[in-house]
Formats: structure tokens, C-alpha cells, sequence
């Protein structure tokens, strides 16, 4: 007892006399400065525009800087929110988690400065990471748990960073949602109490909610002005993101994995690293942190993010399961004729003893059903050589069903609580796989490997997830472990799509979940795409796809032309309006061609022609939204600037349609006023030009004024219908 009492004053005595260091972590136009003095918790003090060294050396004197813990345990102040929780090895439910340092260093993207933590007690350290991009303004924290304590450590709450947040008119803007419904935008002033966001889906995180939110510092977000933190965590599982309004003169952020019935035993001399919680600061409103993560993404976490994508046909919504060998090459040949690269064969191609008619059999069974196919995938995708196009194919890796080979060989592979029955989901029989079982991984793996080493022509994989985790618990993890379930399903789900990635880095790989249920940064390093939704009705598309672009670039967003009534909401819109949403992300096509008119078809291979001239801008510019949907002005529109700023892409879609309506002049953005750009309408439907086609304006009178476009778009009078779109080019002369 003296001996700790010994070390107690030694840590005191040194907290008191060493000297605070301020740290600064910076980015390109970002700062973030912390405290870090040896022996003391340390603690926040700035995050926002770049610092000159001379405010940074004054920063404490400009006052109202609270000392916030940075990475606050559970134990010294037990009535704040803490960042780390754990029973260690001996019970002790405290912790205490002080300074022993800090290095710096460079990894060829960034410097990433690491914050040494331990208690004083326990042979427990903790390393805060900060990884800050020398060409993005983009921070990612992250940390590392290492337990040397004699016997296991047990984790409860073991959040990836925290930030506060100073108070004052704060908004937060989120996403929210459901199947087909995805990646709707709420936007809130921050109140008293505590705001919590969380998933608990086992499998899919982005259907109900999303682990990314931005805060507007200075009232109800802006699109081009004002100062927004953006915040984005990195991760494919069950996330919970916080943020505490108490009586201090902060916001206190926090975001990490769910803890919830996920305490995760760490054994001696094993080291738990969290997932990376991205932030970004701006003070170009809520795009400016759009482009900020828009930038980072397809650089430093989506698979080949630079790298232009087809244009496609899906054969999902034109033919559902009704899969032949006829229908699949006279889709690809309506693709080709209309100028696309490359066609999908979704659901419904597969199963031996059982067959894939419809979504309650056969998962897992991946060989070919030569009762549809007789001539197996080899002929497909010579079909798609024949016609000039890529070939693509769904598969549904992680689940299995119970009418199936695969489940009654290895029953003991799927997701089941300990001591209960089997818990089914879609089609009344659909399992998960469970993806923390080594042999489980292996077949996932063996899976891709073997359609892939078998048909290297074939150059897209939909990989869908259409199940969450029920009746959760592993027949592979030991009952002491059971809690580990939702993060070593998604530690294997990784592990496996890494051995892919490795195997095959070229193939194109779209993340399906339902629709949007895995639109996140944890997987996307491991993808080109993801499904933005099940519902391609066009106008509520808009609405998620604008939510969408929030965070992720429209090069990751697959967006189709469907056909009327809408399969999922039954509208009907006109075919002009459903090809201007569709381009505003990649563009591909959902529909049975052969049940198009020849006049549709014109009018479609016209906007493929038209969208792969704006491709680039499209899917590798910089966006800028103008009028948001959810202000209910009647309209929405946004637009894509090329990163030098000669060419651009405005998008105009009318959202109401009533008699005698004003609606807003829309002024542009990010062009340069000192540019001279010439108009050009794209898709166009109208009997005569609009005023302004061919026409040449100055950036800047385009931003400080704009230009209306007519309410409705004039064609015969029997083509006539209730909506009405526009696409202008803007070409720098």
C-alpha cells in the first residue's frame, strides 16, 4: 500500500510540475490542438481553420478554452460521459488514463501523431492515433488498446475519439431512413441531453441511420457558407455516435462501435484497435465538408476512386428471376445498341438440387442452374464479347437458406443463438453466414475465387447483403465470447474481402445491402460502389440521393433509369426526368430495353452518349448542392465542377408541380468569375432550344445571378407530363 501511495504523489508531483505542450495536428487548411502533459489527461483545445504559429503560441490567452479530456476513462469523473470503459483483470471497474507522451511521424499520406495513455495502476495503455492528410483536409483518429495486465481485460466502452464541441447555435444534420427509403436528411438544433445515433443490424448500418453527421456552428446549415464540422465513422458494423449537451460550455462528440452486448474480453498481450473516425472542417457550408470527404474518399477509401465507371444495364427490376439464356443476350444487346459498357445478370442464375425461382432457396449453392442457363456462363459472357460490353453477375456471399445443399451440409455454419432455434428472415428460410468462423471466410473467399479463376472475363460483382443478424449469437465462438459476435463478424468479413482484393485488385465490386443498407467507409476501401437504394422511383431519389451526397461522391453512387409505374412506389414519371436524376451520379440503366419504345430507346442512347462527355466532371468534380429538396421550394439543384474549373454540369429537377408557382432563381457556385462559359442543354426533349442555349456568360454573372429555366419542358402537347428536368454543360472558352 505505501509503495502505491509512493506512486501516486510521484505521478502528482510530476503532473504539477511538468510544463503543458500544445500539439498541433494540421491539414492543408485544418488545425487541431491538443494538451498533452505528461502525467495529466489530455485535453482539447482548438479545432477549426489553420492556426498562424503566433495565435497557436497565444491560443489559451484568447480565453473561453475549457479544458476538455480528450479521451476520457471511466472512474475520475464518473458523472461525464467516458470515451473507455473496462473491468480489469481484478475487478476494478476505474480507470484512470494519463500521458506518458507523444511521437510524430510520416506514413506517405499524412503525418500521424500518436498520444501515449496509460494507468497509472494497471498495465493498461491506450494510443490515441491522429492521422492529418498533407493534400486533404481530413483528420482520422483512431486507437489502440493493449492490455498487460496478468489475467483478461474486459472492454465495455471503447469509443474511436471525441470531440467537443463549443455551444452556442449549433445544428446537426444526420441521415435517417429505411428500406427504400434511404439516406433521408434531418436536420435539429442541439438542446440539452444527449443525442444518440446507433445501429444495431449486425450486418448492414445505413438503412435507419448513418455513422456520419456534420455540425453547423452557426445556425441552421448552409450549402456554401458558414462553418461545418463533418464526422464520419469509418466502420461496416453496429456504431454509436453521441453527442452529450450538459452544463459545460461544450458539446461533447463521441462516436465508436456499439457497445451494446458487444464487451469485448482483450486477453494478455493483445491490443484492440478501434475503427477511424474521420473529421473535416469548412467554412464553404455543408458542401465545403462534401468535398472535403468527397476528395479524401476517392483518393485514401474507395477502390479505384479515380478511375472513371461504366455505364450499365442491371437485369434485376426487367426480368427479376426469370433468368434464360434468351433474355440475358437480347438485354446485352439493348445495352450495346444504346451505347453501354458493360451488363449484370442479378438474382436468380444459380442452384443445382434447389432452384432460385424465387428468394427462398438455393443460397450458397453457387452453380450455375443449367435448367436456365444450358449452356452455362461461359456462353454469357461470349455473348458479351459478341456485343462489344463487360459481363457482371450478383452474388449474395454472406447468407445461406435453409432449402439449400450448403445448409444441409453445414448447418452449424449460420448465425444461432446458443440453446434457441434458428431464426429465419427473408423468404421465410434466408440465414447469415457466420463470418467470424474461419471455414465460413474460406467459402466466402473460395466463392469469388472460383467464378473469377474460372471466368476471368467476368468484370463486375454485385454483392449484396439482404439480412440483418437475428437470433444473434455463434455456434464457432466459445460461450465466454459470445459478445464478440457483431465485431468478429465484420473483423472476417474484412479479412476475407482483403483476401479478394488482394487476389483480384481490377474487378469492379458494387456494395449492395437492400438497397443502401452499406453505404459507410468502413467497407468501401474494399468497393467501387454501393446501391444507393431499392427504390429508383426518380423523385424520391432525389431526396436520397442528395442525402447521400453529404458524404460520398457520385462515383460511388449507382444510379439507374427505371421503368413506370415505379416497382417499388408505382409512379410514373416521364423518362426525361428519370434519366436527369440517374445522371447525377453513375449512370446505368434497371429496365427491360425490349419493353421500351424505339423512341425511348433514341432518347436513352442519347444520354448515355451525352453523360460519358460529362462523366469526368460528374464523378471526379468537385459538387456544390444550390437548392435543397428539403427546403420544399418546389425545385431541387446542385452542381458538378471540374477541378480547374473549364467545365461544369448544373442539374435542375422540379419537385411540386402546381399552378401559377414562383420558383427560386437558382444561383450557381465554384465556377471561376473570371471565366467566360458557353451553355449547353443536355437530354433535351423541348420542341425549340432554350433562350440561353449556345449562349456565353461570365462565372461570375453566373453565380451572383443564374438563369431560369422554364417551368415544364415543352414537347407535344400528348407527351405532356406533371414533371420537368434540366442539365446544362458549361464549357469554359
Amino acid at each position: 500500500m505505501r509503495k502505491t501511495s509512493l506512486i501516486i504523489s510521484a505521478l502528482l508531483s510530476l503532473s504539477l510540475t511538468a510544463e503543458a505542450e500544445n500539439v498541433a495536428i494540421e491539414t492543408p487548411n485544418n488545425t487541431l490542438v491538443v494538451d498533452v502533459t505528461n502525467g495529466q489527461r489530455p485535453t482539447f483545445l482548438y479545432y477549426g481553420p489553420k492556426l498562424a504559429k503566433a495565435d497557436m503560441a497565444n491560443l489559451q490567452s484568447a480565453g473561453g478554452y475549457s479544458r476538455m479530456e480528450l479521451y476520457l476513462p471511466y472512474g475520475p469523473v464518473p458523472q461525464a460521459e467516458p470515451a473507455f470503459a473496462c473491468r480489469h483483470s481484478d475487478g476494478n471497474m476505474t480507470t484512470e488514463l494519463v500521458a506518458t507522451g507523444y511521437d510524430v511521424k510520416s506514413d506517405g499520406k499524412g503525418t500521424i501523431t500518436t498520444i501515449h495513455l496509460k494507468d497509472p495502476q494497471y498495465s493498461l495503455s491506450v494510443d490515441l492515433h491522429y492521422r492529418a492528410y498533407t493534400d486533404v483536409d481530413m483528420i482520422e483518429t483512431w486507437t489502440d488498446i493493449v492490455n498487460n495486465e496478468r489475467g483478461t481485460v474486459t472492454l465495455t466502452d471503447f469509443y474511436s475519439g471525441t470531440l467537443p464541441i463549443r455551444r452556442g447555435d449549433v445544428w446537426l444534420s444526420s441521415l435517417y431512413g429505411s428500406w427504400a427509403s434511404e439516406a433521408r436528411v434531418d436536420e435539429e438544433p442541439l438542446i440539452a441531453g444527449d443525442k444518440v445515433i446507433k445501429n444495431t443490424d449486425g450486418t448492414r448500418n445505413s438503412h435507419t441511420s448513418h455513422a456520419e453527421v456534420m455540425f453547423s456552428l452557426d445556425g441552421k446549415a448552409k450549402e456554401n457558407s458558414g462553418d461545418v464540422i463533418g464526422a464520419a465513422l469509418c466502420y461496416g458494423g453496429n456504431y454509436e455516435l453521441k453527442v452529450i449537451t450538459d452544463d459545460s460550455e461544450y458539446h461533447r462528440f463521441l462516436a465508436g462501435i456499439n457497445p451494446e452486448n458487444s464487451f469485448y474480453n482483450l486477453k494478455k498481450g493483445e491490443t484492440f484497435t478501434t475503427p477511424p473516425l474521420a473529421l473535416t472542417y469548412s467554412q464553404e457550408g455543408l458542401s465545403g465538408a462534401s468535398r472535403n470527404f468527397h476528395k479524401w474518399g476517392r483518393v485514401y477509401r474507395l477502390a479505384h476512386g479515380n478511375e472513371l465507371r461504366r455505364i450499365l444495364l442491371n437485369s434485376w427490376e426487367g426480368v427479376y428471376f426469370n433468368i434464360n439464356e434468351e433474355n440475358m443476350d437480347q438485354m446485352m444487346a439493348d445495352i450495346a445498341d444504346m451505347g453501354g459498357e458493360l451488363f449484370v445478370m442479378d438474382d436468380g442464375w444459380f442452384g443445382s438440387k434447389y432452384q432460385r425461382n424465387t428468394d427462398n432457396a438455393a443460397l450458397g449453392d453457387w452453380v450455375v442452374d443449367t435448367r436456365k442457363l444450358p449452356n452455362g456462363l461461359e456462353n454469357l459472357v461470349n455473348d458479351a464479347k459478341k456485343h462489344g460490353i463487360k459481363f457482371g453477375i450478383w452474388i449474395e456471399p454472406e447468407a445461406t437458406n435453409t432449402t439449400s445443399e450448403l445448409y444441409e451440409k453445414h448447418p452449424d455454419w449460420v448465425i444461432k443463438a446458443p440453446k434457441r432455434d434458428i431464426s429465419c428472415g427473408r423468404g421465410g428460410t434466408q440465414l447469415v453466414l457466420d463470418m467470424s468462423n474461419p471455414k465460413v471466410q474460406d467459402h466466402v473467399f473460395s466463392l469469388v475465387d472460383n467464378l473469377l479463376s474460372k471466368y476471368p472475363d467476368i468484370a463486375y460483382i454485385k454483392w449484396d447483403a439482404n439480412m440483418p443478424i437475428q437470433s444473434a449469437g455463434s455456434q464457432y465462438l466459445s460461450m465466454d465470447e459470445q459478445s464478440h459476435l457483431y465485431i468478429d463478424y465484420h473483423r472476417g468479413l474484412e479479412k476475407t474481402l482483403k483476401r479478394i482484393r488482394a487476389k483480384y485488385p481490377d474487378v469492379t465490386i458494387q456494395l449492395c445491402a437492400s438497397g443502401g443498407g452499406r453505404a459507410n467507409w468502413g467497407l468501401l476501401p474494399y468497393f467501387d460502389e454501393f446501391w444507393v437504394s431499392d427504390n429508383t422511383d426518380a423523385l424520391q431519389r432525389v431526396y436520397m440521393q442528395w442525402g447521400t451526397s453529404y458524404f460520398f461522391p457520385a462515383i460511388a453512387m449507382g444510379c439507374h433509369i427505371s421503368a413506370t409505374p415505379n416497382h417499388t412506389v408505382f409512379r410514373t414519371t416521364s423518362l426525361k426526368y428519370r434519366i436527369d436524376v440517374a445522371m447525377a451520379g453513375r449512370l446505368g440503366m434497371e429496365i427491360q430495353p425490349k419493353n421500351m419504345t424505339a423512341e425511348e430507346k433514341a432518347l436513352c442512347k442519347k444520354a448515355i452518349a451525352e453523360y460519358k462527355e460529362i462523366r469526368p466532371v460528374v464523378q471526379l468534380g468537385d459538387i456544390y448542392r444550390l437548392v435543397s429538396p428539403y427546403d420544399h421550394k418546389g425545385l431541387a439543384s446542385l452542381m458538378y465542377v471540374s477541378d480547374n474549373k473549364d467545365k461544369a454540369v448544373w442539374y435542375w429537377w422540379k419537385t411540386e408541380n402546381f399552378y401559377n408557382v414562383h420558383l427560386p432563381r437558382v444561383r450557381m457556385a465554384g465556377l471561376d468569375p473570371n471565366k467566360s462559359y458557353r451553355v449547353h442543354e443536355l437530354d433535351r426533349v423541348d420542341l425549340k432550344p432554350l433562350d440561353c442555349e449556345g449562349k456565353v456568360f461570365t462565372g461570375k454573372f453566373l453565380m451572383d445571378t443564374g438563369i431560369d429555366v422554364p417551368y415544364t419542358n415543352e414537347v407535344e402537347w400528348g407527351k405532356k407530363t406533371d414533371w420537368s428536368s434540366r442539365v446544362l454543360y458549361l464549357e469554359a472558352l
